[in-house]
């Protein structure tokens, strides 16, 4: 054991007014850590079907952020000489098909997998996408109808899928002889580093350094060839693999020797990470019913799945926050908070209602929201609750 959040809800399962008064599923969310291959991981994993249901309300191009880590990507995979024009780029859990679209843009031919209805939205935006999940099934019918995929991709996906050893075999089947998988995942550096805790939750079932993926890509017959750390999502680790035997790029030795100097696979250093979530937990509250207490209103801005995992550890409720204010046009525009039943509302209301706080609940892309806040005429302090809760005017 690592640390324990509780029992909390699925973190994408937002209610609408009716079911707050219904029962609410909670599981166990704990990260642990395998003292065999040094992975860490949650201890319970929840169905899949009911943490990636048909209604999935996430979507990849809603995120300023994300599209451009995936414009980048497109291109550094082509200036690498890893894909040219017409070649097979296949994204597994493509979601509404944003990452797609720019190596459609460079000429490649593109095909994702997507459980949820983002796929219907995929479609009609032309990016051919089967609406199941990735299975030796879907390998079969992609492989049939294009051939096989020079690059492969998994962007916050490839630690959702339980079955780490059968999503590989099905990764490799579908990979050309010389293609390349590319994943990107939360990286354990940045969780530690930065106290991001609240990236976990009931979808990632793994939180990846290099070593652990080392050992499960060579039990494949595959071998990691390059390696980053990238801010996508707050600071993932974007990896390189292959078939066969490979060395690894320097930067991608670097950044394990980086991992071992600072005492990622340690466990005095993973029980300090605990205890410093523990107490950024309390400050946060400390420093919300200080609020409260003096007569303030606090709204948060946004409504992303990581903040559900903050709100619910350190329950900050609907009695603390009025409501949160997400993009027009996202989906959970209407519908309330799992387990902490915050109201959320479009964005506009921020600058109706005029809180005095805003808790920055994406706080990992504060600096970036707080300029667009103020432009648009909000006039309050914003709160930035990890890793050091503060107020910013």
């Amino acid at each position: 054991m690592v640390l324990s959040l509780g029992n909390q809800p699925i973190v994408q399962n937002y209610l609408t007014a009716k079911e707050l008064v219904e029962a609410e599923a909670t599981y166990p969310l704990a990260m642990v850590r395998c003292t065999r291959c040094e992975l860490l991981q949650l201890n319970y994993v929840v169905d899949p079907k009911a943490v990636f249901p048909n209604k999935y309300p996430y979507r990849s191009g809603l995120t300023l952020m994300l599209i451009r880590n995936f414009e980048q990507l497109a291109t550094t995979l082509m200036d690498a000489g890893y894909y040219k024009k017409d070649d097979l780029v296949v994204d597994i859990g493509s979601n509404d098909g944003t990452l797609l679209k720019p190596f459609k843009a460079r000429g490649a031919r593109v095909a994702g997998v997507e459980p949820t209805n983002a796929a219907k939205d995929a479609n009609r935006a032309k990016i051919p996408t089967l609406q199941e999940f990735f299975s030796a099934s879907s390998v079969k019918k992609i492989i049939k109808k294009y051939g096989k995929a020079q690059v492969v991709t998994a962007t916050n996906v490839f630690a959702h899928i339980s079955d780490t050893n059968t999503l590989t075999k099905n990764i490799k089947a579908l990979m050309a002889r010389d293609g390349v998988f590319v994943s990107e995942s939360q990286y354990v550096g940045d969780i530690f580093h930065k106290l991001e805790f609240d990236t976990i939750y009931h979808e990632h079932l793994r939180f990846y350094a290099l070593k652990p993926l080392m050992h499960l890509f060579a039990a494949h017959g595959m071998s990691i060839v390059d390696a980053e750390r990238i801010g996508a999502a707050g600071g993932s680790i974007r990896v390189f693999a292959k078939i066969g035997k490979h060395s690894m790029s320097k930067r991608g030795r670097e950044l394990m020797a980086a991992e071992v100097k600072a005492g990622m696979y340690n466990t005095k250093k993973l029980k300090e990470f605990a205890a410093h979530v523990h107490g950024a937990k309390n400050d946060l509250m400390a420093l919300l019913l200080k609020l409260k207490k003096e007569g303030k209103t606090i709204a948060g801005l946004t409504s992303s799945a990581r903040s559900n995992t903050l709100l619910g550890f350190a329950h900050i409720d609907n009695t603390l926050l009025d409501f949160a204010g997400e993009k027009t046009g996202s989906p959970k525009i209407g519908l309330y908070t799992p387990g902490t039943h915050v109201p959320v509302v479009d964005e506009s209301e921020i600058l109706k209602r005029r809180p005095d706080y805003l808790l920055m609940l994406s706080w990992h892309i504060a600096y970036d929201l707080i300029p667009i806040m103020k432009k648009k005429g909000y006039k309050g302090k914003f709160i930035i609750p990890l890793p050091t809760p503060k107020v910013v005017k």
